[in-house]
């Protein structure tokens, strides 16, 4: 289904706060053969947990990062670190049993105390302070969610209260409270975790795309310029490659959108997020002077065709009517995969590998799910006891079906329109053209030049839609993400979109 645009003209420029305050890293491409005891595939807050623990417990590792560090799904991320996750302790007794809600909670606490522990050892900038976390009620229909979570998190041993002194500067019904979380400038952190990872011996690889990965002794990971032979291998890419599409039938790539605009108060000490719908995530922080709100929701599954221009103008009227925001300064989506049980994976690549492990599914709370998963994957290739790594089994048996399959290869969910042309695209936009039966993705830029790529994605044959918002092509079956050029931006698709005559 299509939205139809009701917004004027995009506020802000479209791009992650978090990477508009930080200079870019400059590791090296691999080239050649490197050979480690653990390839890392993924340069994000999994991977690069992962690298780091294995490192200083001894092990050589080399991480493989398609872009720059920090420019994937964790560069696009609130910033919360936290084990508040809205109403996820209530979902997971329903649908886990207390036992298992108790596990989930203590997971993510420890990984809250061990990005805190690691800012401190390693001596990283990046913003990490201690801010209490709120799920609250705007009104009175969600308040009674809010009690009984605030009631079962203290059971579960969590630093949960409930509360109707909430420092927002509008009136709520009522919230749960947790005590000690924190926020965190992501993309800073993960630079700081890449730059401990690199030298001795062990190595950090920007712009270096892995697009094969095969099981032995040793394992194998094939880039286009070079391979690592390693003894094991963790896939940690947000969708993962290799997996015989195992995780494309578990997961199901959800689409979000988050502003940033700036506001006159000092940063708040606390960080929030709406039980009521729709979804409000609130966080304040102050960078180069300004102190900016950001306002996150809007979310849809990522099968679904959505205009962002209305999404993100909903988000901005929010900042300006409840806490008296200016123009928004930037805006931007993420796209994450929701495990359709509810419990990230961290375990096995598929049910018979011995050298090859996954981390997904992380529920949009990576910071702390994807800390959490990454100690478990470090502690199981150290032969360390871990007290959540069964939670998050890889190998586990599914709880429940999907509640909607997603499309199936050839589906089209921005269908292609045989009577337009390219001519008649406006810069800056771009849609999928049907020429002689062959769909053909086109985009004009600013000068008024013609992109033309395949339509059909590499992964499993679905046809992309344009996003207009970040500019790229999108596929509605598995998420795979490419820029105007065709070239991947997000996997699991490992080939880019080849590019098309000009209809």
């Amino acid at each position: 289904m299509s939205e139809a645009t009701t917004a004027g003209p995009a506020e802000g420029q479209p791009l992650s706060l978090w990477l508009a305050t930080t200079g870019a890293t400059d590791f090296p491409v691999l080239h050649g053969t490197v050979e480690v005891d653990v390839a890392v595939i993924g340069g994000g807050i999994a991977g690069l947990t992962a690298a780091l623990a294995l490192k200083r417990s001894g092990r050589s590792v080399a991480v493989l990062e398609a872009g720059r560090i920090g420019t994937g799904v964790t560069g696009h991320t609130t910033g919360k670190v936290t084990s508040l996750h809205r109403l996820a302790y209530t979902d997971l007794q329903r649908s886990h049993g207390t036992s298992a809600a108790r596990v989930y909670g203590a997971a993510n606490q420890a990984a809250l105390e061990h990005i805190g522990r690691t800012v401190a050892a390693e001596d990283l900038s990046c913003g990490f302070r201690r801010v209490a976390n709120y799920t609250f009620a705007a009104g009175p229909e969600a308040l009674p969610e809010v009690r009984a979570e605030a009631g079962l998190a203290a059971t579960l041993g969590l630093p949960s209260t409930f509360t109707t002194d909430v420092p927002l500067p509008f009136p709520v019904a009522g919230a749960v409270r947790f005590d000690g979380q924190a926020q965190i400038h992501a993309v800073q952190y993960l630079q700081g975790l890449a730059g401990k990872v690199d030298g001795g011996g062990s190595f950090v690889f920007e712009r270096t795309r892995a697009v094969d990965l095969r099981e032995g002794t040793p394992v194998t990971v094939a880039a286009a310029t070079g391979t690592v032979l390693a003894g094991d291998a963790i896939v940690a890419t947000n969708v993962p490659f290799g997996d015989h599409g195992r995780f494309e039938s578990l997961c199901r790539p959800h689409r979000s959108y988050i502003v940033a605009a700036p506001v006159d108060t000092p940063p708040l000490d606390a960080t929030f997020i709406s039980a009521d719908e729709p979804m409000h995530s609130l966080l304040t922080v102050r960078l180069d002077g300004t102190t900016y709100l950001l306002v996150g929701g809007g979310g849809h599954p990522a099968d679904e065709q959505v205009d962002p221009a209305p999404r993100h103008a909903a988000l901005a009227r929010y900042a300006r009517s409840h806490f008296g925001a200016g123009s928004v300064s930037y805006r931007w989506s993420t796209q994450d995969a929701l495990p359709q049980d509810g419990l990230p994976y961290a375990g096995p690549l598929n049910p018979d590998s011995r050298h090859a492990f996954v981390i997904t599914g992380l529920r949009k709370w990576g910071l702390t799910n994807g800390t959490a998963a990454a100690l478990a994957l470090a502690d199981l290739l150290n032969g360390t006891p871990n007290a959540w790594a069964a939670l998050f089994d890889s190998n586990r048996a599914p709880r429940r079906p999907t509640a909607q399959a997603a499309p199936r290869a050839g589906d089209s969910v921005s269908h292609t329109d045989s009577a337009a042309r390219a001519a008649d695209l406006a810069p800056g936009d771009g849609t999928v053209l049907d020429a002689d039966g062959t769909s053909t993705a086109c985009y004009r830029d600013e000068a008024g030049h013609v992109h033309a790529v395949s339509a059909v994605c590499t992964h499993l044959g679905c046809t992309v839609g344009f996003n207009r918002a970040d500019r790229t092509w999108d596929c509605p079956c598995h998420g795979s993400r490419f820029d105007v050029d065709g070239k991947v931006i997000q996997g699991p698709a490992t080939e880019d979109l080849p590019p098309r005559p000009v209809p």
